[in-house]
């Protein structure tokens, strides 16, 4: 390297290490440039001020919880419902599992894929976040819901924002509803399992109950039968009160024909009362009839004699049929109503300290301090560019010569 260049680069690198920033003089060049400044903290302020006015409006609708029962919600194995599959696996992944809070687990449950979906369809809110796929409308829905936990007291706090009030009060609401729902659907208690046990053999024992009372019926409009032991005892009495006629009628019958002929009229009258007595005795003595024969004639009010033991029988079957059935649905019905009471004790009621409310004031934007962060920003901006261009005119001036 030669004498020269060695002198260049060493006057070059006493130029750089010479170079100081000059504050008097940047700050004289910011007010000298006061008015441009201005211009641009204007221009941002208006920049800021549109941005403002074009950023919709949003409603914060709160809705606060009571704290649930550790001990009554223990008992309802609510947990263990939702490790289980179906709905109820979605559930688990919003960490309610590693939970121990009785509030924990309700956040839990409202901020599940099941209680989303359930509010996602109710309000159309596919169409209202302008999504085609329920993960994006979910996505926005959590981003608009806020779930809380107070430490200390344990009150749930649910805010829901979004740009029409009412539907933020509407969609608050619907979370409390959903979790009232899903309590009561995973709920797998004893009672509960009782019930529902107790629910499905009534169902089934009502329509067994209504055949049997159906078959019973026909078999009595086919026989004419009411109470077979009773009309069987009515049927004796009165057969034998025509057969005491009977006697009595063929004894005067018999002094008649031994005072007159046959072509008496006393003795035809009482010839005809005779064939009467007869006739009716033999209807209901069954006479002439099979024991296995079918329905009852035509004309014929009552069963005869000789039917009845076996229409007894079959009577009898379908009455006590019709009776048991009856007792056991009585029963299980007073069960059924004991094992909802019990139910309805396990499964933890949930309690609305506050109802949402339609919120009478936006929640944001908060459009003065986006004027204000726009006036700082264009500022600092304006403020940057011109001590970087009093910074570069310093840089590139030419190094003043020392003195030898």
């Amino acid at each position: 390297m030669s004498t020269a260049e060695e002198n260049n680069l060493s006057a070059a690198e006493d130029a750089s290490d010479s170079i100081e920033i000059p504050i008097a003089d940047i700050l004289k060049a910011i007010w000298q440039r006061r008015r441009w400044l201005a211009k641009i903290i204007g221009l941002g302020a208006v920049a800021a001020i549109a941005i403002a006015l074009l950023i919709p409006k949003k409603y914060t609708a709160t809705a606060q919880l009571m704290p649930p029962d550790q001990q009554t919600l223990s008992s309802t194995s609510l947990l263990s419902a939702l490790s289980g599959a179906g709905p109820a696996a979605s559930l688990a992944a919003g960490g309610l599992m590693s939970t121990r809070s009785p509030g924990g687990t309700f956040i839990g449950i409202m901020s599940s894929q099941t209680a989303q979906d359930d509010i996602i369809d109710r309000f159309d809110l596919r169409r209202v976040y302008h999504c085609k796929y329920y993960i994006d409308a979910r996505k926005i829905l959590t981003i608009n819901t806020t779930i809380d936990e107070d430490k200390k007291s344990g009150i749930i706090s649910i805010s829901v924002t979004d740009r029409d009030p009412k539907r933020a009060r509407d969609i608050a609401e619907a979370y409390v509803e959903e979790l009232d729902k899903l309590v009561n659907s995973l709920s797998t208690s004893s009672a509960r399992r009782e019930r529902e046990f107790l629910e499905q053999r009534i169902k089934s024992l009502k329509n067994e109950l209504d055949a049997s009372s159906v078959e019973l019926s026909q078999f009595s409009s086919r026989n004419a039968t009411l109470d077979i032991q009773k009309q069987g005892e009515a049927t004796v009495e009165a057969a034998g009160k025509l057969q005491g006629e009977l006697i009595t009628a063929q004894s005067d019958l018999s002094g008649l024909k031994a005072m007159y002929t046959e072509d008496n009229i006393r003795v035809r009258q009482v010839q005809a009362q005779v064939n009467v007595l007869q006739s009716q005795l033999q209807k209901m003595g069954g006479e002439g009839e099979g024991v296995d024969s079918g329905d009852i004639k035509v004309g014929q009010l009552m069963p005869s004699i000789r039917k009845l033991p076996l229409l007894g029988v079959t009577y009898a079957d379908l009455y006590s049929r019709v009776v048991m059935r009856e007792s056991l649905y009585e029963t299980l019905t007073k069960q059924y109503e004991l094992a909802r009471v019990e139910e309805a004790k396990e499964i933890p009621p949930i309690k609305v300290l506050d109802e949402p409310q339609v919120p009478e004031r936006k929640s944001s934007p908060h459009r003065s301090i986006i004027v204000l962060l726009g006036v700082l920003i264009s500022a600092f901006a304006g403020i940057v560019w011109i001590v970087a261009i009093e910074l570069w005119k310093i840089s590139h001036q030419p190094p003043v010569a020392k003195a030898v």
